[in-house]
């Protein structure tokens, strides 16, 4: 996916004016990075519930009546981690995990997931999945050239649907310095702490409190979820 894509699926996930936008926005995405299923699953502050994607429908009223939430190894073993995940490296050692696996793929699932979890303000907590059915190598080169974009959709995706949120105050609107907007630009293009501070011509450690203020304007719980606010925000244009 070109950067001007991405911006596109951005600006698309920005303008959602209700939560059937989010259901447009992740259909639209799914031939762009050609897999087969994205989706997109948030508990809120209040324990309501909200999902979009591209799974089949049979698949998920056949989740919500099996209760796999329960069992479901990619929702045990996300909630427990930051960091997105392989679905390979989750424990599918149980025979309920492996029973829920099997069900998953006779209802059209593939075999390679890919999962984003989030945690939001108040305790809420969402995951952005790609499922595809390839083999291992493919999977591995496609996660490795669009890891970063995909945490970066994930986010935005949170980010819209908590405005959606009832009683949820409009978050105020940050500014950045001239010298963050560039640091979470080289960021958000891939460019390492490492070769910002070089691009930029400062110290580690100066970059490290630029990128800390900015992360605090924008309320973001980590670097890779300011520069995804602020790509949402438009503060931030990745060109293609």
């Amino acid at each position: 996916m070109s950067g001007s894509r991405l911006e596109w699926i951005l600006e698309r996930l920005e303008a959602a004016t209700a939560p059937e936008d989010l259901q447009t926005a992740i259909e639209a995405l799914r031939p762009h990075y050609g897999v087969d299923h994205l989706v997109y699953h948030w508990v809120s502050s209040t324990g309501s519930q909200f999902g979009c994607g591209t799974y089949p429908p049979e698949w998920v009223e056949r989740y919500l009546e099996q209760g796999y939430l329960r069992v479901d190894p990619v929702i045990q073993g996300c909630y427990r981690r930051f960091h997105p995940v392989d679905w390979k490296r989750l424990d599918w050692s149980a025979r309920p995990a492996r029973a829920f696996l099997r069900d998953a793929r006779a209802h059209g699932l593939g075999r390679q997931g890919f999962s984003v979890p989030i945690r939001g303000p108040s305790g809420q907590f969402a995951l952005f999945t790609v499922n595809h059915d390839c083999d291992d190598a493919t999977w591995a080169a496609f996660t490795e050239a669009h890891r970063r974009e995909l945490i970066l959709v994930a986010h935005a995706f949170n980010q819209q649907a908590l405005e959606f949120e009832a009683d949820r105050l409009p978050a105020h609107q940050a500014q950045l310095s001239p010298r963050e907007v560039d640091a979470m630009t080289l960021l958000a293009i891939g460019y390492s702490r490492a070769q910002v501070a070089q691009t930029l011509s400062i110290s580690e450690h100066t970059l490290r409190a630029y990128i800390e203020s900015a992360r605090f304007k924008l309320g973001a719980l980590n670097t890779t979820h300011a520069v995804a606010r602020a790509m949402s925000r438009g503060l931030i244009v990745i060109g293609p």
